[in-house]
């Protein structure tokens, strides 16, 4: 499949301080790219060369086809930008503000107004249109921050963050706006530190620490990296817990502690099932009487934590 987004080595530094170094990255046409990681993690900063708000160090990134550094004009006329707060005016209804961003494109009014009332009732916002933004929930306001984003026909969008700060509620509506984009066959590049919203929207997901590509993969092949199952496993007497004593042990026997915020409980990412049982055994032997266990499936919640505790790793269909 053709190439949306083609990025070989890219690197950016602030005052001496590497914050992107050398990331590779292929995005193809009509796909959900998430990126996924931590505060500071250099997800903003690559959206930000790669719509050329800011030029690269060092690397190359072609967007469209055009190279983001030496050709960003042509790049801008094929993409959109959708950062974490919404750029509307909120004395205006939803649908002015399509209008008035549609004639800014350059619509006659009658177009801008028939563009406007078709986009309107594509993302669900029929019911709204009419109303002053300054009364739409966060949900909403985000859900037209995107829609408009879409009147210039972008081949690529890149949303930034787009739920932060936003109630589950809120955040499951801009996941109906963001599968709209996909129908329509858009090119998607989200970032994004909530797990279940990459889980739920990625085609492929990778995960960025300290300006690294830590994996990547579709949110299978993520999830079947870090060990195929996790064991929880409840500890009975809370004080012989030692959590340094407990990692410790785990580690002599190439076994990792996933970070949770219950000491008595611990999650431990396992390649077959029989090993439960050995690990059951273990803790009973070094004094740590066990209350239950359970196997399940890891959650994406275990798959980032077990990535960024683990050596830089590829998953590739």
């Amino acid at each position: 499949m053709p190439l949306a987004i083609e990025v070989s080595g890219l690197r950016k530094a602030y005052n001496g301080i590497e914050v992107v170094k050398g990331i590779d990255l292929q995005v193809k046409k009509g796909e959900l790219l998430a990126l996924l990681g931590p505060n500071g993690a250099g997800k903003t900063t690559i959206v930000s060369m790669l719509s050329t708000l800011i030029k690269p160090d060092a690397g190359t990134a072609f967007v469209a086809g055009y190279d983001a550094a030496t050709q960003a004009n042509d790049v801008r006329r094929n993409i959109s930008l959708t950062g974490q707060f919404a750029a509307l005016d909120e004395g205006l209804t939803g649908h002015q503000n399509i209008v008035m961003i549609a004639r800014l494109y350059g619509y006659s009014v009658k177009e801008a107004c028939t563009l406007a009332d078709e986009l309107i009732e594509a993302f669900g916002l029929s019911d709204a249109k009419d109303r002053i933004v300054q009364t739409y929930s966060g949900g909403m306001r985000r859900r037209l921050d995107i829609l408009a984003s879409v009147i210039n026909q972008p081949e690529i969008i890149f949303l930034d963050e787009p739920t932060t700060g936003l109630d589950l509620q809120s955040r499951m509506q801009v996941w109906d706006v963001v599968r709209t984009l996909l129908k329509r066959g858009t090119t998607v590049l989200l970032t994004t530190q909530y797990l279940e919203e990459a889980d739920q929207l990625a085609d492929r997901v990778v995960i960025i620490d300290k300006g690294s590509i830590v994996a990547e993969g579709t949110p299978t092949q993520l999830k079947a990296s870090t060990g195929g199952k996790t064991l929880s496993i409840q500890l009975q007497h809370p004080y012989q817990v030692n959590a340094i004593n407990i990692e410790r042990l785990l580690a002599r026997h190439h076994l990792t502690l996933l970070q949770n915020t219950d000491p008595m409980l611990l999650k431990i990412p396992v390649t077959e099932a029989r090993r439960a049982n050995q690990i059951i055994q273990l803790l009973l032997d070094n004094d740590m009487p066990v209350a239950h266990f359970s196997l399940s499936d890891p959650s994406m919640d275990e798959v980032f934590l077990a990535l960024l505790h683990t050596p830089s790793k590829e998953v590739m269909s």
